[in-house]
């Protein structure tokens, strides 16, 4: 294989000279920068048609965005520098270089949610009401996102001859992430690593829940329900790539990954979300979600504008 070339052997796909880069006016821009953007863009342009749909001023969503971007991209940071201290602490500058990847969603995950409770409080609207919206905004990014991943030669899983199966120039991936057991089936010879491409797991995975929310999304019981099904669906997906991946972000001093301990709490707390919840609104102490149409303008006020 060629250092930029990534095929599908078992599906006879072949896509040749791949670019990390393009260039605009002699400034290198990262095709994993783009796709993110981009899947940032169309997430909030879809939690904001969702809110209109449900009855919530879109506009709300979008003055939400502004801040929920920012403090994502932080967490998202943060996080990945945390528990991967060993790769910064040496040149403490490095942290501020993204263009090679280094974001972990869950860190953004986080940065979303603490974001959104400070923002309804200030703003005194409906936190649970806003994040329904926004997590079908915020799943919509995160499928595409990983698409980023794969222009990186990144996030991919151990040794695989599956029919998704992924081969990957050994050259164009970071030297850590070949496990002995990826090296073990290097053929004599080959210059290239076979391997899962969990990225495209963790991409159909988030685009048949994103598909299932938005389904189900009208007759939920409660507001905050698709922000639950989305914690505890993301979280089992995520559980079971995190398990195939050589990049794990690991819990210090041991050998368990992060990733899965925090989808593991997730996926406990939708379930007791649930649970807790619904009994709460059988008991007449929560009030139950009513789907009351989508959201209209008022009325302008004639009166004042001729004045």
């Amino acid at each position: 294989m060629n250092t930029m070339d990534i095929a599908f052997p078992n599906l006879g796909i072949y896509f040749e000279n791949v670019p990390r880069f393009f260039e605009v006016f002699g400034f290198k821009i990262a095709f994993y920068g783009l796709i993110i953007g981009i899947g940032i863009m169309l997430g909030i342009w879809l939690a904001a048609w969702d809110a209109k749909k449900m009855g919530l001023n879109p506009e709300v969503i979008w003055d939400f965005a502004i801040y929920a971007v920012i403090f994502s991209i932080i967490g998202a940071r943060l996080y990945y520098v945390a528990f991967s201290w060993d790769l910064y602490k040496d040149d403490l500058l490095s942290i501020f270089n993204t263009r090679n990847g280094g974001m972990a969603i869950y860190g953004g995950v986080i940065g979303a949610f603490l974001t959104l409770f400070v923002f309804s409080k200030l703003k005194k609207v409906r936190a649970l009401q806003i994040g329904d919206s926004g997590v079908l905004g915020l799943i919509l990014g995160q499928c595409l996102g990983r698409w980023g991943n794969f222009m990186n030669r990144e996030a991919f899983g151990e040794y695989s001859d599956g029919l998704l199966a992924m081969r990957l120039p050994i050259d164009a991936v970071r030297s850590h992430e070949i496990t002995d057991n990826i090296a073990s089936h290097i053929e004599a010879g080959a210059n290239y690593i076979q391997v899962h491409p969990t990225f495209l797991y963790e991409s159909l995975w988030n685009l048949l829940l994103l598909v299932l929310l938005l389904l189900y999304r009208r007759h939920k019981k409660f507001h905050g329900e698709i922000c639950l099904l989305y914690l505890g669906g993301y979280g089992l997906g995520r559980f079971w790539v995190e398990s195939l991946r050589t990049d794990q972000l690991l819990v210090p001093g041991t050998s368990i990954a992060v990733s899965q301990v925090v989808a593991l709490t997730c996926v406990t707390i939708a379930i007791v979300g649930e649970i807790v919840v619904r009994v709460r609104i059988k008991k007449g102490r929560v009030e139950a979600f009513s789907y009351a149409g989508p959201y209209v303008e008022p009325p302008k006020d004639t009166k004042s504008e001729e004045n």
